[in-house]
């Protein structure tokens, strides 16, 4: 690392588990000096915004997940997402995450946007994805994945945004995203 230069001089894997990982990375600053952060790794994720009408139609409908989470010690609303599998392409995530937590295959997938989840402590970035011309089938969800489907107009999605109804962020930033770029575009 040349004089100057910010990023990791050092690092030490603290912990391995199924989902993640956590470093210790001993990191050169902007100002020049050093210092130890703990890392979450994480091998990214997709998430699908699922439209069951046309996304620019009058009020389509979407399909979000009420999905418990023990890390709230609640029910979410959530769009479908997931983990990608090692040197999996995030478009195949998000087919494959559709599918098994909805039943959905989608006709077109298009990409959003990327985004990091939390980077003061984490490098995980979730692919965002809109999903449009749905065919309904049986999902295949994993044991730990207790979910019930519910469609919702966009225009109520938005409201449970605004009143605080969706507190996951992904979901809440998909929808807001789908609704303000592309839905009725």
């Amino acid at each position: 690392m040349a004089a100057g230069e910010t990023g990791r001089v050092a690092t030490r894997r603290a912990y391995t588990g199924r989902v993640i990982s956590l470093d210790v990375d001993t990191v050169r600053f902007p100002d020049g000096s050093t210092g130890e952060l703990e890392m979450v790794r994480h091998p990214g994720a997709s998430a699908i915004v699922p439209f069951l009408s046309d996304p620019a139609g009058e009020d389509p409908q979407i399909l979000l997940l009420r999905q418990y989470r023990y890390a709230a010690l609640d029910v979410l609303y959530e769009v479908p997402a997931g983990r990608l599998d090692a040197g999996e392409a995030p478009l195949a995530c998000a087919h494959r995450e559709l599918l098994e937590e909805t039943g959905c295959r989608a006709g077109r997938m298009e990409h959003l946007f990327t985004m990091y989840t939390t980077p003061g402590f984490t490098d995980e970035k979730i692919h965002l994805f809109l999903a449009a011309e749905l065919t309904m089938g049986e999902a295949h969800r994993e044991a730990d994945e207790f979910i019930e489907l519910e469609r919702v107009p966009l225009s109520r999605a938005l409201e449970m945004i605004e009143r605080g109804a969706i507190q996951d962020a992904k979901t809440a930033l998909a929808i807001l995203y789908a609704a303000g770029f592309r839905a009725g575009r």
